[in-house]
């Protein structure tokens, strides 16, 4: 069975998803509706913004659902078929799209109330941590002085650190010492950690009265680690998502214990397809990014 996954922020680069749309034109209407709602020419900020100006929460997070959702519409064009949904972090929001729990239009206005939000965040720092075990990393957080904890468990071989910056750091140095490998990431603030309490806050409180329907597919949830079922708080729901961990290697050995055998990366990149490989070593994982990989998915599916 296929499962489609939406890739996270930090996968945003300047031209993506142009050789698909101008290659499937029909699909500009996704650019003009999240305009009109974000205020902002999206087609711009996606193929002709400096990578600053991208990199910004405020455009980085709608830019990247709006390309995510693009490649959705070419793989349904191109008679992809799918039975589940998953998205890493910001991620889950196409995929709440997808799936029908949110229509287009709310979408985009659910994204900008997030981003908006999120770019008020300040301090924190996050670091992914490879050639460590989990348990050694949870470990080190705990005996760390100040606020440091894990916030994305990826795979494996990488899990994300996000804290203040003096814990993050001291459990930097520690875990460096333990010959793990620590790599400081691009971000304002800590992302998926009580740093973010003010602005999950300020988010709820401008989503709170968006119609949210339950999906017409299976929808896995960062949050549990597994399918999410009750939908009756969706709200409620995604304001602990921005302050909670990512379970995101839960969530995909949740999925392959389903029957999930091909997971079908769309968006920016390809951060997603190796976190499965590293995660299932069984699995099939494709991406679908421009016109060249839409070619060489369609192929390893017809076979």
């Amino acid at each position: 069975m296929n499962a489609f996954l939406f890739v996270g922020q930090g996968s945003q680069y300047v031209g993506m998803g142009k050789s698909l749309l101008e290659a499937n034109p029909e699909f500009n209407y996704l650019y003009d509706i999240s305009s009109e709602i974000l205020g902002k020419n999206m087609k711009d900020i996606c193929f002709n913004s400096e990578d600053v100006e991208l990199s910004k929460t405020v455009n980085s997070q709608p830019a990247i659902m709006l390309t995510s959702l693009l490649c959705f519409e070419v793989a349904k064009k191109n008679g992809i078929t799918f039975d589940a949904v998953a998205g890493h972090s910001l991620g889950e929001y196409a995929s709440m799209v997808a799936s029908g729990i949110l229509s287009l239009e709310d979408g985009f206005k659910v994204i900008k109330a997030r981003a908006e939000a999120m770019d008020k965040a300040n301090g924190g720092l996050m670091y992914a941590i490879l050639k460590a075990t989990v348990e050694d990393i949870i470990k080190v957080c705990n005996d760390t002085e100040g606020y440091v904890v894990p916030v994305n468990y990826n795979s494996p071989v990488q899990t994300v650190i996000a804290g203040e910056d003096v814990a993050v750091l001291k459990a930097v140095e520690t875990l460096t010492s333990m010959k793990a490998r620590c790599v400081k990431l691009n971000v304002s603030s800590a992302f998926h950690s009580d740093i973010m309490k003010p602005c999950a806050e300020e988010f709820y409180n401008s989503i709170k009265n968006i119609e949210f329907k339950n999906p017409t597919i299976k929808f896995y949830s960062n949050l549990l680690g597994k399918e999410l079922t009750d939908f009756s708080d969706m709200p409620s729901l995604l304001k602990e998502h921005m302050i909670s961990p990512v379970l995101f290697t839960k969530e995909l050995n949740s999925m392959a214990n389903d029957g999930f055998d091909t997971f079908i990366e769309l968006g920016s990149g390809k951060v997603l397809t190796g976190l499965v490989k590293k995660t299932l070593k069984t699995a099939t994982a494709l991406n679908i990014e421009d016109i060249s990989t839409l070619e060489t998915t369609c192929q390893a599916l017809a076979k």
